[in-house]
């Protein structure tokens, strides 16, 4: 297996478009890398010029020690499984398995060997003489891994390859790739829009936006310290919830104002956010995960400084927990990124989300347990775990919490909705 390196690497196409900037980033030898972001991000094309299929404008990859910019794909020693599994119906599993080894005229003897270990890892044994059309949409997907896993590469590079197939699958191949993965010690690059996917599966994730790189960290990482507004509300399910707060300097240490609510916050977290000090008397934007607000009801004795008051527009049902929608009177902090989609796609929603923030309306969903009486139309106080707050310049978009004292990179300016 190798490392691979993006060192300032650019795509730029003929129309002027550009893909790619100044990507640079290093994927350790046996690293399962998980590229993700929305759509139109980058992630599949800097995959694609890992493996030749895509020229690159700026910058040099490196596959091990060898800079592989001018080199053709098939000199690479990459194998890449596409969210199609581009199968060969008239053959058997055992020789779509055996295909690459054959063109490349290996030894029947070690074909043989190569394609039974395959089969072996993959649970694919009892399938070897079936076709693809007996197969089911995972067995296919195993056997499109078999045919990358028999030439044993260098990089395995993975575009989507669970898109095709239904949310129970989707669960049973994430387990199934993670831990053949696991099991070779195989340099991986696998792309994903599915944040579920990127978090369950990568040993670190590289969050992409408009073709650059956001945060690069080990997935928890990502979800308990992301570096910016984009991060922290492409990774969560259901997102972050995002208010706009003034940060305070009381006797007893700092406060957020949430409207004409209060939250205390904890020493401990201004020790491990010391820049939250220089934004004492300024306008920020508070990020409050939905698992950190759950019913004061159930939560026994709650102090003053760790309560939210609102109304539940909606509840959601999950089984396990209670999705409570409640509104708050708070202005809601609106990213670059909700911005340029909604005025896209849908301008009236802009107005909308100005008119809720000069109404000071947010709407936040918050984890409730299932003994929760909170319904619809209702008041409700919600107890908050202040030791888990986020917070952020709503300037740079960057996350206040640098062990330094100064603000995580940025993405670029924010798009703020005030009153």
């Amino acid at each position: 297996m190798a490392t691979v390196s993006f060192s300032g690497v650019g795509k730029v196409y003929r129309d002027g478009t550009r893909a790619l900037d100044d990507f640079s980033l290093d994927v350790a030898d046996g690293e399962f890398m998980v590229f993700v972001g929305p759509s139109g991000c980058g992630k599949t094309t800097a995959l694609r010029m890992v493996a030749g299929l895509e020229d690159i404008t700026e910058g040099e990859i490196r596959i091990g020690e060898t800079v592989v910019n001018g080199l053709h794909p098939r000199k690479r020693d990459i194998a890449m499984v596409f969210q199609n599994y581009a199968l060969y119906p008239h053959m058997t599993v055992y020789k779509n398995i055996a295909f690459a080894l054959k063109v490349r005229k290996t030894p029947p003897e070690e074909i043989k060997r190569r394609v039974e270990e395959a089969a072996r890892i993959l649970g694919l044994t009892p399938e070897l003489k079936r076709k693809p059309a007996q197969l089911s949409g995972g067995q296919r997907q195993r056997v499109a891994m078999g045919r990358a896993i028999v030439r044993d590469p260098q990089v395995f590079l993975m575009d989507e390859p669970l898109s095709n197939l239904d949310a129970k699958l989707r669960v049973q191949m994430r387990a199934e790739i993670s831990r053949i993965q696991h099991e070779l010690g195989a340099t991986t690059i696998y792309v994903t829009h599915d944040q579920v996917e990127a978090m369950t599966m990568g040993d670190r994730v590289a969050v992409l936006r408009k073709g650059e790189l956001q945060q690069v960290a080990a997935p928890q990482q990502v979800y308990d310290r992301p570096a910016n507004l984009f991060v922290a509300s492409f990774i969560g399910s259901p997102e972050m919830n995002l208010v706009v707060a003034e940060l305070e300097r009381t006797d007893g240490g700092l406060v957020c104002r949430v409207a004409e609510q209060t939250l205390a916050v904890p020493d401990e977290l201004v020790r491990a956010r010391p820049a939250l000090e220089r934004y004492a008397g300024k306008t920020i934007g508070l990020g409050i995960r939905p698992e950190q607000l759950e019913d004061a009801a159930l939560a026994g004795d709650v102090p003053a400084g760790s309560r939210l008051r609102g109304k539940v527009v909606t509840t959601e049902l999950l089984g396990s927990e209670l999705l409570a929608h409640v509104e708050l009177d708070a202005a809601p902090v609106v990213t670059q990124e909700v911005r340029e989609v909604l005025e896209d796609v849908d301008r009236s929603r802009v107005v909308e989300l100005e008119s809720e923030a000069r109404a000071r309306r947010t709407v936040v969903v918050g984890r409730f347990a299932i003994g929760s009486g909170a319904r619809a139309g209702a008041d409700v106080e919600m107890r908050v775990d202040t030791r888990r707050l986020h917070f952020f310049d709503l300037d740079s978009e960057a996350a206040i919490e640098s062990q330094r004292g100064d603000p995580a990179p940025s993405p670029g300016p924010a798009a703020r909705l005030e009153t």
